[in-house]
């Protein structure tokens, strides 16, 4: 499996060229199927690039169904919620497109399955973060979710940074028709490395998938 780096220089250039080719694989699917399947994480570092796409006339925003990759489960509103976020970037023309994840439910598992009967069978594309230990999505290291097979959507099992998640799963990921990564940060430098190599000592080394792209900034991709 081949991934593609490109490193269009600092994490604002990665922000663009990040959305630029989420418009791109926008335009293409909707060219081909009438309707753009996207998923996108959450974090900080993809913020710029919603904002960017938000406004981009190039994004096909009246055909996207614009799916979450993973979210904390806690309140409606709580600003450690991706979709607190995802709300904020969007303007209110563009928010019927999102499909948020139900986890305000009393009934997590049977949630994560309503959420992922909700999913295309193929997402075009899928929007990934990296973070300093290696994550991706919510498949955190050391938690079971890690060796989910037959679902796609699942909890994990513990707390990873206060809180525990729903997440899409490995099979998800690796049915989507494109993952695009945006990873910036000197700190991510080491995972990157890893995940450029493959290696599966980190959730994100374990990711199999024919089209991935990785846009990362000059802090986070000096030396790997």
């Amino acid at each position: 499996m081949a991934i593609e780096l490109e490193v269009p220089g600092d994490d604002r250039a990665a922000a663009r060229r990040a959305a630029e080719l989420i418009a791109e694989a926008g335009e293409a699917a909707v060219a081909e199927r009438g309707i753009f399947g996207f998923a996108m994480s959450g974090g900080r570092s993809p913020w710029a690039m919603l904002a960017l796409l938000d406004e981009s006339p190039q994004m096909p925003w009246a055909e996207t169904e614009l799916f979450q990759v993973d979210e904390r489960i806690a309140a409606p509103g709580d600003q450690e919620r991706n979709l607190t976020h995802i709300i904020l970037a969007l303007s209110m023309s563009h928010q019927p497109a999102l499909r948020p994840m139900p986890v305000t439910s009393r009934d997590l598992a049977a949630a994560a399955h309503e959420y992922e009967t909700s999913l295309p069978e193929r997402l075009d594309l899928i929007h990934l973060g990296l973070g300093p230990d290696g994550h991706t999505a919510s498949l955190v290291p050391g938690d079971p979710v890690l060796e989910v097979g037959d679902r796609g959507v699942a909890i994990t099992d513990g707390s990873y940074q206060g809180h525990r998640r729903m997440t899409i799963t490995y099979p998800t990921i690796e049915a989507g028709r494109r993952v695009v990564f945006l990873v910036t940060g000197e700190e991510k430098r080491e995972a990157l490395r890893k995940l450029l190599a493959g290696d599966e000592s980190i959730p994100a080394g374990r990711l199999r998938n024919d089209s991935i792209v990785v846009v990362a900034d000059e802090a986070a991709s000096t030396g790997v």
